[in-house]
């Protein structure tokens, strides 16, 4: 059974206004500190309704990093154009980035973003698929909430799937364990995918010093106002496994 927050804290945090940009408690944003990033491939973010997570959680930050990304919340569109706002002409130059149980390591590659067929296999002709893709689908969510938004949307289908063998682990560390290796914050799956497409680590390099920023306000403000940065629930790692 979950603890109740006490009518103090409830009051506090109904005191203290959001970030009307990033959606966090005001103690907690770093949206000053933002320098967007021009970006020849488009970005659409797919959050799960139940992963608006205020004080963790880096969708719409990632967002702020590019001109013309869109976060869009919910469990399905009929289609990615409707998805996104505005005519896809081609949505097989679309990928979605869903890990599912695919695993890079399990493949004969050590590339870290790797096209895979519906059967989990690799793509031939990596180099080509890779350089044609002109948008990015991240879903947002824990393991089962990716794959309810997978599961939903048959238009994915449509699109290019990729997944991701990073070389490291989240530096989401402790605050949000993940129960595998290659699981990666939307910030940090963002900065990867987008930088080994367009060839530009400073793409990645921008984004990995925000999240840094990120995570270093939120232990500052847990220490000195826990009641907006409350220690993260645990993560139910069973029904992730599933995905």
């Amino acid at each position: 059974m979950s603890e109740q927050p006490n009518s103090q804290t409830g009051a506090t945090m109904e005191a203290v206004p959001d970030c009307p940009r990033c959606g966090k408690p005001l103690p907690l944003c770093i949206c000053d500190s933002v320098t967007p990033i021009k970006s020849r491939i488009s970005l659409l973010i797919l959050q799960h309704p139940q992963e608006q997570d205020r004080a963790l959680g880096t969708a719409r930050l990632t967002a702020m990093h590019f001109k013309d990304a869109v976060v869009k919340i919910g469990l399905s569109w009929p289609s990615l154009s409707k998805a996104l706002g505005r005519p896809v002409d081609d949505p097989s130059r679309w990928a979605v980035l869903y890990l599912g149980s695919a695993k890079v390591a399990d493949l004969d590659t050590d590339a870290e973003i790797v096209a895979i067929n519906r059967k989990g296999e690799v793509e031939p002709h990596q180099r080509a698929i890779l350089a044609d893709i002109e948008g990015i689908v991240l879903l947002d969510g824990t393991w089962s909430q990716a794959k309810a938004l997978w599961w939903r949307n048959a238009w994915m289908l449509k699109c290019q799937r990729v997944i991701l063998g990073p070389k490291r682990r989240s530096r989401y560390g402790q605050l949000r364990r993940e129960p595998r290796r290659d699981g990666l914050s939307t910030i940090e799956a963002a900065g990867l995918v987008l930088a080994a497409l367009e060839k530009r680590p400073e793409i990645a390099e921008a984004l990995e010093a925000s999240f840094e920023r990120m995570l270093a306000r939120y232990r500052q403000v847990q220490a000195e106002m826990p009641e907006l940065a409350p220690k993260p629930k645990k993560r139910d790692w069973r029904r992730r496994k599933r995905g």
